[in-house]
């Protein structure tokens, strides 16, 4: 398994309140570039689009405040990794809807925190998530 070193360090913070305030500001950023959903592009996949909205939805889904605030201080660690990782993932189909895949991008960051971004594509429509 291949890591992608990224540059960017993850967000310090002592609360999700803190860490939340950071990343938000760095989607507001993304967000801003569009009209329409907020979006990345990936080297890996030719420069196409990774909607980011999935995100918010999925984080805000989990129970524990801990959990939240971990996988959200990787938030600009990730974005790096979607726009500049040229490192194969791991695919496969994803077993709930046999209409999606799922490709695992494995990062590092300085300090040796290991990480993972997953990327859903729509089989059907191509869009990625």
């Amino acid at each position: 398994m291949n890591f992608y070193k990224v540059k960017v360090d993850k967000f310090l913070g002592t609360s999700f309140k803190e860490i939340n305030k950071k990343a938000q500001l760095e989607y507001n950023k993304i967000k801003t570039k569009t009209k329409r959903r907020p979006y990345t592009r990936s080297t890996y996949f030719n420069k196409s689009k990774i909607f980011l909205g999935l995100f918010w939805s999925h984080l805000y889904e989990k129970k524990t405040w801990g959990d939240r605030e971990r996988r959200l201080s990787f938030f600009p660690c990730a974005i790096e990794l979607i726009k500049n990782s040229k490192i194969d993932p791991e695919s496969r189909e994803d077993s709930n809807k046999k209409s999606d895949i799922l490709h695992r991008f494995y990062g590092i960051t300085g300090k040796n925190e290991k990480f993972c971004v997953q990327i859903k594509e729509n089989k059907k429509t191509n869009e990625k998530y």
